[in-house]
């Protein structure tokens, strides 16, 4: 199970960097801007792409592991999201394969797997999750709905902030630049549980026309225990033909969610 909780919270923060990029030229507020504004901003600046190939070095800390994954990706928005991951590389250690209705492993050094929803995925990083949300989070776009939300704005230099207003059982935040509309970072937290899930998106740069976190830093806090996990995208091809091949072997042991 530890070699797999290194791969699977993996796939809430990866997306991608790629050869011959612009960095991101950071902007000004404008502290006229409203809330509705921002958030259709926000909303207008999503990738546009149709699939996704990428090679990706990934790290995973807590405080008793500390471990570095080399993950194989393949994307077809809105349908499909696809692993296969390596330990130092070279050691094949599992597959991934999820859909909008379905999440699907297995990890051949313990030969255990997992065929279900997403509720695994949600209990790791303390948040519930579907496959529009992990989408979301890798594209470094708000993982809720920000046009659902009460939300107040407040300012820095270069970063519109909202904030969920009153006593809500979830809090958010979420930073977006002002140079592109992309998010800088979201939060979520439910203090009544001691969880929170911190996502910041460095690096932006410009691939084809559209705007994509180079590294992403995603930190959960559990009852005063954290996760970290970054990731740095060492290769990408968009809009090529892809195919995700997955079949979970015989003989191995299903695991569930308690």
């Amino acid at each position: 199970m530890s070699h797999l909780k290194a791969i699977f919270p993996l796939v809430l923060v990866l997306f991608l960097v790629s050869c011959g990029t612009k960095k991101v030229v950071t902007g000004t507020v404008s502290e006229t801007a409203s809330v509705k504004n921002i958030i259709k901003a926000h909303n207008n600046s999503e990738a546009s792409y149709t699939t996704l190939n990428a090679r990706i070095k990934g790290s995973y800390k807590t405080e008793k592991e500390d471990q570095s994954i080399s993950i194989s990706m393949r994307m077809e928005k809105d349908k499909a999201i696809w692993l296969s991951a390596k330990l130092a590389g070279i050691i094949p250690l599992a597959k991934v394969y999820i859909t909008p209705k379905r999440v699907q492993y297995y990890e051949k050094i313990d030969g255990t797997y997992f065929d279900g929803d997403f509720s695994l995925l949600s209990d790791w990083l303390g948040m519930e999750l579907d496959f529009d949300k992990v989408q979301n989070l890798l594209l470094g776009q708000a993982i809720y709905p920000l046009e659902k939300k009460e939300l107040k704005m407040s300012f820095t230099e270069t970063d519109y902030i909202l904030k969920s207003e009153g006593n809500s059982l979830l809090e958010t935040m979420f930073a977006i630049q002002s140079s592109n509309f992309r998010l800088k970072g979201q939060r979520l937290a439910r203090e009544a549980k001691q969880e929170s899930v911190v996502i910041a998106y460095d690096n932006y740069e410009q691939v084809k026309e559209e705007w994509f976190p180079k590294k992403i830093k995603i930190i959960a806090t559990q009852k005063g225990k954290s996760t970290q996990i970054e990731v740095d995208y060492r290769q990408i091809d968009l809009n090529a033909s892809v195919s995700f091949p997955f079949s979970i072997p015989s003989g191995y042991k299903e695991i569930t969610v308690e």
